[in-house]
């Protein structure tokens, strides 16, 4: 694992004080003073670390060739997670970033870290690894930033092909964008739908399957909502089928009140929903 002390950037030891929280007066005069302050979170951390990494993960010897990664990570991560309490209340922030080895193999960084101002300013350790079931154990406490939702279409949801970059997904939904009415539901709302989506798949209305111009099997799920905020709604999910193994993936799904533009959904085969098998995500 990689020394703690490497894991912070560089400071040389002057008169100014090593700040860490302005806010809260929290400044060292030297780098001991500072490893000393957060010595016990530290030994904690690592703890956890070296128990829930795999022996068969990136060696301890062959760390320090990843030592770069970190830089990249703070300051373009895929993920930032807020833990309030593995560290006992003490807010800590997980930067989590993806690095591409090759097209089949890829390694990913984790730096858990002290933020002041929504800036990591002490890093308590940073490693990489090839193991996404170890990522999975960092991704815990609440998600502030997510590199996919933010460069996603504004009605890109967890689990949808839309929010992938899938060109399928984000063609049709260009296409649904273009023909809804203007006084339907805002697309920058349509996330505050998102609890419509299982019970749509789970208990639609109508399920409705429709081969496109391209050969793809759609496979439309429309539920109405009559009881919703707002005098009720429409929700639409949208899945290509598989033929094959019958199992349908989740393209993209959205809100609307719009009868014309639901009532383009509602084309091709009526399905009842025992022909359709459990939806999967993409």
């Amino acid at each position: 694992m990689m020394s703690v002390r490497e894991s912070l950037s560089k400071q040389k030891i002057s008169k100014k004080p090593i700040v860490i929280d302005p806010s809260l007066g929290l400044a060292f005069s030297t780098e001991d003073e500072l490893y000393q302050h957060f010595s016990k979170d530290i030994s904690q951390l690592e703890k956890e670390y070296i128990s829930l990494r795999s022996q068969n993960d990136i060696p301890e010897e062959e760390q320090d060739k990843y030592e770069l990664q970190l830089e990249q990570t703070l300051e373009n991560p895929d993920e930032i997670w807020v833990d309030e309490t593995t560290l006992n209340g003490q807010k800590i922030s997980i930067y989590i970033k993806e690095f591409f080895e090759s097209e089949s193999e890829s390694i990913f960084h984790i730096a858990v870290t002290y933020t002041a101002d929504d800036v990591p300013s002490f890093v308590y350790l940073h490693f990489p690894t090839k193991y996404i079931e170890l990522v999975e154990k960092y991704q815990r406490g609440q998600i502030v930033y997510d590199r996919l939702l933010e460069e996603a279409p504004l009605g890109a949801i967890e689990g949808d092909a839309l929010l992938e970059g899938d060109e399928l997904a984000i063609g049709l939904y260009e296409s649904m964008l273009k023909v809804r009415s203007e006084e339907d539901i805002p697309e920058s709302s349509f996330r505050d739908y998102v609890h419509l989506r299982e019970p749509t798949i789970e208990e639609a209305d109508e399920i409705w399957r429709n081969n496109d111009s391209f050969g793809n099997v759609l496979v439309n799920f429309v539920k109405e909502f009559p009881d919703e905020e707002g005098g009720g709604v429409f929700y639409i999910v949208v899945t290509i089928e598989d033929v094959i193994s019958n199992s349908h993936a989740l393209l993209f799904s959205f809100p609307s009140k719009d009868k014309n533009l639901v009532t383009r959904y509602k084309q091709g085969e009526s399905l009842h929903a025992e022909d359709v098998s459990q939806e999967s995500s993409h």
